[in-house]
């Protein structure tokens, strides 16, 4: 991409320079492949400088800072390449017989000086911007990595939180010795699959993640042997919809986990899901055990703390979280516009 917008750049020059001298007084007085040569061997000294520059000078005062050595070494170099050119200009123009007095003058020499400080100073401005893109894409890039490493390591909080809570449910099957033990594993496993396969992906369908939550539910049901009130009420389609994994269990887990009790037979947890267009709306309401009241109102557990994060790494400005805490319940209402 540099290196097409250089040889613009040069093309850009040859052509206006060319034009300039064909226009002047000195230009109509040769014929179009003398004014060729003229152009030419001027494009090639500013090149020649410019490069010089580009790649020898620059780069030792990009690293020492110095720049009284780089002003010495640049004037002394310029002057070199000025020399040569005047010699050379004069053999080409006239043989040396000093028909063309203007390139024997020091206007000539001053001007064209000027002329290569000029487009050298251009030229180092070209690698200034490539290098700011190099380093701006490099920043994004950097960026990407540490966003997507703080993705994984929050996800990967999910899962044994999970588990863990699950795996306390299950015991409590199985101590009981209650015969839904083998629905609960068979369950679990799905769970699993999903928690293990799918979950790796950037983006799930949004009915893969209703399922894992409908599971999730159907666990909890089975642990407070049905006599706790909980409700799942889906509107909507989420056929072809995508979202990030894992991203709206953290809100039931925190229901289930501060809200409901076996021994509190007013707990009650409900659940509710939208989607229209491309527009998610995820509402969890759930009772409030009595010795938590309203100093626990902003304790919303490890499980939300880590949803937050995500949602703000992977949904920044495209969603909006309420939470509301009171003596008798507590809510979490989720609107998300997905991708």
């Amino acid at each position: 991409r540099m290196t097409v917008l250089h040889l613009l750049f040069w093309c850009i020059y040859f052509s206006l320079f060319f034009y300039q001298i064909s226009s002047s007084g000195r230009g109509r007085e040769q014929g179009y492949f003398d004014l060729f040569i003229n152009a030419l061997t001027h494009t090639l000294f500013l090149m020649g400088v410019a490069y010089a520059n580009y790649f020898n000078i620059m780069p030792r005062f990009l690293i020492h800072k110095n720049g009284i050595k780089y002003a010495v070494e640049f004037t002394g170099m310029t002057l070199f390449f000025l020399i040569l050119y005047i010699i050379g200009k004069r053999w080409i123009v006239d043989g040396y017989t000093h028909k063309s007095e203007f390139f024997y003058s020091t206007r000539f020499a001053i001007g064209t000086f000027v002329t290569a400080v000029l487009v050298s100073a251009f030229v180092a401005l070209l690698r200034f911007f490539s290098e700011w893109q190099n380093l701006e894409e490099q920043r994004k890039e950097l960026k990407n990595e540490k966003l997507d490493a703080e993705l994984k390591f929050l996800k990967s909080q999910v899962n044994p939180h999970f588990l863990f809570n699950t795996l306390n449910n299950l015991y409590s099957l199985a101590y009981s010795q209650s015969p839904k033990t083998t629905e609960v594993i068979s369950r679990l496993s799905q769970m699993m699959r999903y928690m293990v396969y799918d979950s790796n992906h950037d983006l799930v369908p949004l009915e893969k993640e209703i399922d894992y939550m409908q599971n999730y539910i159907s666990l909890e049901k089975l642990r407070m042997n049905e006599v706790i009130p909980i409700t799942f009420e889906i509107e909507g389609d989420p056929i072809q919809k995508k979202i990030a994994p894992l991203l709206l269990i953290p809100f039931l887990e925190n229901a289930f986990k501060h809200g409901v009790s076996n021994s509190n037979p007013n707990s009650w947890v409900k659940a509710k899901l939208k989607t229209q267009a491309q527009h998610l709306h995820f509402e969890v309401t759930n009772s409030r055990l009595n010795h938590q009241g309203t100093a626990g109102a902003t304790n919303s557990g490890i499980g939300l703390e880590n949803v937050k994060k995500r949602l703000e790494l992977k949904y920044q400005g495209l969603y909006h979280l309420k939470i509301d805490a009171s003596d008798t319940q507590f809510s979490a209402i989720l609107d998300i516009q997905l991708n």
